[in-house]
Parts: structure tokens; C-alpha cells; sequence
């Protein structure tokens, strides 16, 4: 998918639901993410709370345009909410949009999106509301019914080990040790809260990884050829799972 130009209605508001007409791939498929970094929650919410509820207002009101779902501000300052049809929606749907280097994180039938002060309606407003337009779309137009029971049953049985590790602010230094010492994966200075970096030899390899740990109940996401796996407090399935995965790819 291209970039789009945004388009306004009668109403001088963006017409968001006609904007796209075609999605390239998933990044989750192996495509290209939508974002080159990510796009993480605003800062200083509080000094600016007037735009950042215009920002979160038109979200919401592009997130209804493009899925016919419910959304609204979050409690937490820095997250819209949006109501999924079931778990498993808003469980994939987290998955995807943060391969596509957007963040986001899910509990039950509520996925939440970032948003912020600074957020612009051409760039970052955009990001959010093109990246669930995007995944929204092949939840819905490109999987049957019996394919989202057997993703509900995959994620069922995943969770029998550990519930989907998501992006925790904390100590990272054990997790990034670990990995370094047993797969070589030098990491990386990148500062995102929440997320380790490791430089991979390649695209090819980042996705593949990437790829693997998703489909093992762990985030991730890359940026080119970094490789991003989330700070958790389940430090063990962490390093495991990104130890595993590398050895899968090296036999």
C-alpha cells in the first residue's frame, strides 16, 4: 500500500474509511513493516491535555470509520482503547501492528493503540489509524471463520506455557546477556522502553526470527536488520524461546 493522501468530507473532517483502496502484505507475512521505528506512546500528557484529547477524540473517530469498532480514550494517559469482537482478535491484532512497529498491547477483548500531544494528523494519527485499518482488514476479509477457531485454539494452547509475553519497563541487562552469550546476537544501544535490540546478519534473518517468536507466544518486531524481543519480568521464557528459535534457524 502507497502512501494516501488524506481526503476530507462535507463536514471538513478527514473521510478516513476513503483513503485506502488495496494493503500491500502484513509485515507479520513477511512484508515490510509500516513504520521504519516505532511509534511508541507520548510523554508529558499531562502539560498538554487539551491536545491530547483532540488526538485521542479523532482517533477513536478514525479507528470507528475503518472497523466499525468501538474505541475510546484509555484510563492510562497515552493509549486509545478498542474494543475486539473476541481475545483471539484483539490477540492477533496485537501481534501484527507491533511487527508493524506500532505499538500496541492487549488484555482480553481490549486492544490498545498509542497516542499522544505531539501526535500529528497527517503523520502519527495517520500511523494508528492506517495500521488497524490494515490488520483489521485481513482479520476480517482474508481469514475464514475455521481459521480464526484454529488461531483461537493455537493461542489457547501457547498459553498453557506462559500468556503472551508483551513489552514490560524494566531491567533488560540479564535478558540481553543471556542471549548475547549464548547466540553471539550483539545488542544494540537503541531506547525503547520496554523493548531489547539485537543486530541480526541480515533482513532475512530478522524477519525469520521475528517471524518464530511471535508464532511462540513472545512480541516482537525489527527495524531493518535489529531484531527487537520484549523486557518481561518471565526473564527465563524470554531467553529461552529467543535461544530456541535461533538454534531452529540454524539446523
Amino acid at each position: 500500500m502507497g502512501s494516501a493522501g488524506l481526503k476530507y468530507g462535507a463536514d471538513g473532517k478527514v473521510a478516513w474509511n476513503e483513503i485506502w483502496g488495496s494493503f500491500c502484505d502484513l509485515a507479520m507475512a513477511g512484508g515490510p513493516p509500516h513504520k521504519g521505528t516505532l511509534l511508541q506512546p507520548g510523554t508529558n500528557i499531562e502539560s498538554d491535555l487539551d491536545r491530547y484529547r483532540e488526538v485521542t477524540a479523532e482517533i477513536c473517530r478514525g479507528i470507528a470509520m475503518v472497523t466499525e469498532l468501538t474505541a475510546d480514550e484509555s484510563p492510562e494517559l497515552g493509549w486509545v482503547r478498542v474494543g475486539c469482537e473476541s481475545p483471539t482478535m484483539a490477540d492477533w491484532l496485537c501481534r501484527a501492528i507491533n511487527m508493524e512497529n506500532v505499538s500496541a498491547r492487549c488484555a482480553d477483548t481490549i486492544l490498545e493503540l498509542p497516542a499522544g500531544p505531539a501526535y500529528r494528523l497527517e503523520k502519527e494519527i495517520k500511523n494508528v489509524i492506517t495500521v488497524i485499518a490494515k490488520t483489521c482488514h485481513y482479520w476480517v476479509e482474508h481469514m475464514w471463520s475455521a481459521q480464526q477457531r484454529e488461531i483461537a485454539t493455537l493461542f489457547s494452547k501457547l498459553a498453557e506455557d506462559f500468556p503472551l509475553l508483551q513489552p514490560t519497563p524494566g531491567d533488560g541487562s540479564m535478558i540481553s546477556a543471556a542471549i548475547l552469550d549464548a547466540t553471539g546476537l550483539q545488542p544494540t544501544s537503541h531506547a525503547y522502553p520496554g523493548w531489547l535490540g539485537f543486530n541480526c546478519p541480515d533482513v532475512p534473518a530478522a524477519i525469520w526470527m521475528m517471524r518464530a517468536l511471535v508464532v511462540s507466544n513472545v512480541l516482537a518486531r525489527r527495524e531493518e536488520t535489529v531484531l527487537f524481543v520484549p523486557v518481561h519480568p518471565k526473564k527465563e521464557a524470554v531467553i529461552d524461546t529467543v535461544i530456541h528459535v535461533y538454534n531452529l534457524r540454524g539446523t
